[in-house]
């Protein structure tokens, strides 16, 4: 059975194309396979599991679906829903992984993450990432009330969308030295990645050894999926999202 990896959909209701594939790829590749990952950016926005709206609890549900007919899902925060938390995962049947995390695919160790922390050339948005990443910061929002935090959401998501389109395409992307660093510290010669819109793989060389980075695509024009078959083989197509049906 084979292994999925998918980021970046940003499910939200105002794109029932993306919901509808999404639901599609549930009942049919997902079935298939002994675990999914996915790596971040899951919802559009997320402002607490306390704030779940219909929408939200659908997809819960849809995914606690794919969980009890036996396919593991793992789920990473990404910059968009990093305040998803344990009682949206209880409800959905997933487990909550960590950014970073290794785990053991097909005996190799590879190294999982968002990859919004590897674009360490955005100093500005580094900065903002640790604000809104610690505890305190993160205490305060959970317990600011439903509206606050929903102003607030809208607002980051103005300002994000503004200032990248202003960026540098080099600033926005993964930093090239972080990479060979962080897989030598982590012990591994596969890095798996979302967050920069920018499906690739990506061979390397260092210290003597060959490795890879492979960055997943996002579920905007078309939908992506990496998959590691039982034979060790990581293949990445991208999939029309106007081929699915409503359920």
């Amino acid at each position: 059975m084979s292994v999925l990896f998918i980021s970046d959909l940003h499910l939200e209701a105002e794109r029932p194309d993306i919901v509808r594939a999404f639901l599609h790829f549930l009942r049919t590749r997902a079935r298939q396979a002994k675990a999914l990952y996915i790596l971040g950016d899951f919802f559009e926005a997320w402002i607490g599991d306390d704030g779940m709206d219909d929408f939200q609890h659908s997809i819960a549900s849809a995914l606690k679906e794919l969980a009890d007919s036996g396919t593991r899902i793992f789920l990473m925060h990404g910059n968009r829903d990093f305040l998803i938390g344990k009682a949206f995962c209880r409800e959905a049947g997933c487990t909550l992984l960590s950014d970073p995390s290794v785990i053991q695919l097909n005996g190799e160790p590879v190294l999982l993450m968002h990859g919004d922390s590897l674009c360490t050339r955005d100093e500005a948005y580094m900065r903002l990432r640790r604000w809104l990443r610690n505890p305190v910061t993160l205490f305060i929002l959970r317990n600011l009330p439903l509206g606050t935090r929903h102003k607030l959401a809208r607002k980051l998501r103005k300002e994000s969308r503004a200032q990248t389109r202003m960026k540098a395409s080099e600033i926005v992307d993964v930093t090239p030295e972080e990479v060979p660093h962080l897989m030598r510290r982590h012990g591994v010669r596969t890095l798996i990645h979302g967050h920069t819109h920018r499906p690739a793989f990506h061979e390397l060389d260092f210290d003597g050894h060959k490795a890879r980075r492979i960055v997943l695509g996002d579920w905007d024009r078309q939908g992506w999926a990496l998959e590691a078959g039982a034979d060790g083989v990581l293949r990445q197509a991208p999939f029309a999202l106007e081929n699915t049906e409503p359920r």
